[in-house]
């Protein structure tokens, strides 16, 4: 790891999360990556603009906590007057208790989200969101045959997979908030497809779950 923060860093002080703060090329590269997701979502919907500004921010909490700056740290250790031991709100979630298998966990939820999204955008996009208004068909394939909404599942995977890696007070405030957010846009966009699909597609909520992907 880069001890001197005026040295050149490799690519892992940039892309490892490290006891090494003010690794501001890191914070860029953690929030660029996970951001780029949501070019998979409609912009057009202006009820989606409150559950992904939310995703922002817990991206760029995130961020900032692991590479920037840890002010979980500072905060906890300023109102308790002793230090915080790394894994608690700061540092890998639960470290000196089960090493990195929670960043290990971490990881394979945000690969899961990664797939639960692009997957969702392929089909959706293909059969309903590129055809004219009153044209697209009620999408039941694919992904969509597992949960009803993928991509929502998807963000909420990926945020919990930060949240598992790297635990800090701002992102378990944020994630239930995001979790809420992406419910309540759920329901609103089932009512608009009730409207133009009926009981096809009121059929079709009683077989398919909404979030938790079904397995068989």
């Amino acid at each position: 790891m880069c001890a001197n923060p005026h040295q050149i860093m490799s690519l892992e002080d940039i892309l490892v999360p490290s006891t090494v703060y003010e690794n501001w090329i890191g914070v860029a590269s953690w929030i660029i990556f996970f951001a780029t997701f949501i070019i998979f979502l409609p912009f057009n919907r202006k009820s989606s603009i409150k559950p992904t500004s939310t995703y922002l921010a817990f991206i760029v909490a995130s961020a900032f906590e692991m590479f920037g700056i840890p002010l979980s740290m500072y905060a906890l250790t300023w109102v308790f007057g002793a230090n915080v031991p790394r894994g608690i709100l700061w540092g890998h979630t639960l470290e000196g208790v089960i090493g990195y298998w929670a960043m290990y966990l971490g990881f394979g939820l945000n690969v899961a989200g990664g797939l639960l999204i692009y997957q969702g955008w392929k089909v959706i996009y293909r059969e309903y969101w590129s055809k004219n208004t009153g044209e697209g068909k009620l999408v039941t394939e694919g992904v969509y045959s597992r949960v009803r909404h993928p991509q929502y599942a998807g963000f909420i995977l990926m945020s919990l997979g930060l949240l598992v890696h790297w635990a800090t007070l701002p992102l378990l405030i944020m994630w239930p908030l995001l979790v809420i957010q992406y419910y309540r846009l759920a329901r609103r966009e089932e009512a608009e497809m009730v409207a133009q699909f009926g009981d096809e597609y009121r059929k079709y909520m009683k077989t398919v779950p909404m979030f938790l992907p079904k397995l068989i």
